[in-house]
């Protein structure tokens, strides 16, 4: 098991935490203090799931609790953008990290699903 700081799916949520938190001081006051709040608290998450993921033995449940928390992030990037909170090229910016996040956890729950699948044909071969 890998120290949950070093593995690079964490590296860019962190990268996107800090990203969204510059970003939220340059919102208006009405949506700094809920969409802004909101948003900075689900990728707060999303790191804490990440963690939680590499610790634990069931990981894919972790793994599908980070994935949930991208889309909600990639929704209220959205929903800023639409607002006119943030330009397209900011957007864009943050979407790219969103994405290769997104990547990084389907190729993880990719690679423990056949982890799990190969356990129990193992378990079953020395029956």
């Amino acid at each position: 098991m890998a120290l949950y700081n070093t593995l690079p799916v964490f590296k860019k949520g962190y990268d996107l935490l800090i990203e969204i938190y510059k970003m939220t001081t340059g919102l208006s006051r009405e949506y700094k203090y809920t969409v802004g709040e909101k948003l900075k608290n689900e990728t707060l998450e999303l790191l804490l799931q990440i963690y939680k993921a590499n610790v634990s033995r069931g990981k894919e449940i972790h793994i599908d609790s980070c994935r949930e928390s991208v889309e909600v992030v990639r929704l209220l990037i959205r929903l800023l953008h639409d607002l006119r909170q943030i330009s397209i090229k900011r957007m864009i910016a943050l979407n790219v990290l969103i994405e290769n996040i997104s990547k990084q956890l389907s190729g993880w729950k990719k690679s423990v699903s056949k982890e799990m699948f190969r356990n129990k044909v193992e378990a079953v071969g020395n029956e």
